[in-house]
């Protein structure tokens, strides 16, 4: 799965690496420890042009009476959102780009589990392949636009973490996965592959992520000598 992640690049970087013409005014901090139900920037298409949104971590269908069932539909399983209630009618219409810098995963070790963090190995930022949905709500606030992250089976290197991993689009592939009307279901489904090896590396990294609370440069700390920590070195 993928429950929290990081996105530290400047503005300047997601529009030149999604070809975002006009950035509607937003102003970005770095986020060290994004977590489920924050607003988060998505790049999803708009009249044929891609722009980029806040929507809210955590998709709530259309139908959906309680705004809770967002907490549960964070992640999206690529082989089966086509076909599931959830997420069939997004797959077909609404789809986006989640820019992150990176990922946790949790590992189970001796003392506990140890979170690590994930990210390309040139440090270029990734395309998490996502859904969004405007749900009309049942109150005064009125629509609420959310979206989920898809995952798929582990590449080798994130075998060794998690049985599954988000899926990271490549940069050719952002246009694909954006044109649903260009992009039939089993095109589509093609593009949600494992990352190949040998583009990501991993780091232990300090227990601080543990909390949403936490959303600073310190999260990406190695872990404290007495829980192993050897530096800031990736693999």
């Amino acid at each position: 799965m993928c429950g929290r992640y990081t996105l530290i690049a400047e503005l300047d970087e997601l529009a030149a690496e999604f070809g975002l013409t006009d950035v509607g005014g937003l102003s970005l901090s770095p986020r060290y420890n994004i977590a489920p139900t924050q607003e988060v920037p998505v790049v999803r298409l708009v009249e044929g042009a891609k722009q980029l949104d806040m929507l809210r971590w955590g998709l709530i269908p259309a139908w959906a009476k309680d705004i809770e069932i967002g907490n549960k539909l964070i992640n999206a399983r690529s082989e089966t959102a086509a076909e599931k209630p959830s997420f069939r009618s997004a797959f077909k219409k609404r789809r986006c780009l989640i820019p992150a810098s990176g990922f946790y995963e949790w590992k189970k070790e001796k003392g506990g589990k140890q979170p690590y963090y994930i990210r390309r190995d040139d440090e270029d930022v990734v395309a998490f392949a996502g859904l969004w949905e405007s749900w009309a709500g049942n109150d005064d606030r009125g629509p609420l636009e959310t979206f989920t992250i898809l995952t798929t089976e582990p590449n080798e290197l994130m075998r060794t973490l998690h049985n599954r991993m988000p899926v990271i689009l490549e940069p050719d592939d952002y246009d694909k996965w954006l044109n649903t009307d260009q992009t039939d279901k089993d095109a589509s489904l093609a593009l949600l592959d494992p990352l190949p090896d040998g583009l990501l590396a991993t780091m232990p990294v300090n227990k601080r992520v543990n909390s949403p609370r936490n959303d600073d440069v310190a999260c990406l700390e190695p872990p404290p000598p007495e829980e192993g920590g050897q530096g800031m070195l990736f693999s």
